[in-house]
């Protein structure tokens, strides 16, 4: 994807949300990712804030395939204190032309107006190719302290390894969401870009 398409993305969303796997109750969302690993283009619909169900198509750049996945995400556990709020999910996908390519995993993040910490694993079984895992974390800061609907930005740093490649690498990220839009940019001269663009409605 290049970058002028990414720019007009994000000027066409530029318009408070947060990078919630599952939506308000029969919300829908769209999200858009690339990295080194892979591009997929994702969408889901919540029939509860507990758990959403939805499609993802991928395209993986190790492998030069794609696949189709039915994925369902669901919210295992939520704390919500005064200050802040800590979530943890379940996610899994299988593919719609192979069932033995499938995947499952957990991701959770916990945040206050100010600080971000997140994690993410993810177990990839494919019938054509080889088994890998994919896990990150990331920590983040808001220089700033925005109101409900202002434009907000996160400054970040995110560490990520992928059994496939064997490479681990540490970079920043760059985060912004205002109204129903959300961008993540990130780079590192080992494994290139990570994008990942939401618009939920």
């Amino acid at each position: 994807m290049g970058i002028l398409k990414i720019l007009f993305f994000i000027l066409v969303l530029a318009v408070n949300i947060e990078a919630r796997p599952i939506s308000y109750s029969g919300g829908s969302t769209i999200m858009i990712k690339s990295d080194s690993l892979s591009n997929s283009t994702y969408f889901h619909y919540s029939p509860s804030f507990k758990y959403s169900i939805g499609i993802e198509n991928t395209n993986n750049k190790i492998f030069k395939d794609n696949k189709n996945y039915i994925r369902f995400t669901y919210l295992l556990n939520r704390k919500n204190a005064l200050n802040s709020q800590r979530n943890l999910y379940f996610q899994s996908g299988i593919d719609v032309g192979n069932k033995n390519n499938h995947f499952y995993g957990a991701h959770g993040d916990w945040e206050t107006r100010r600080w971000f910490a997140g994690f993410g694993y993810k177990n990839i079984q494919s019938k054509t190719n080889n088994d890998y895992e994919n896990k990150y974390i990331q920590f983040g800061v808001a220089p700033y302290i925005g109101d409900y609907g202002d434009f907000h930005t996160w400054l970040m740093v995110k560490t990520r390894k992928s059994s496939l490649t064997k490479n681990t690498s540490t970079y920043p990220i760059l985060k912004f969401f205002s109204g129903d839009a959300l961008v993540e940019v990130g780079y590192d001269n080992r494994t290139n870009w990570d994008l990942h663009l939401m618009y939920r409605f």
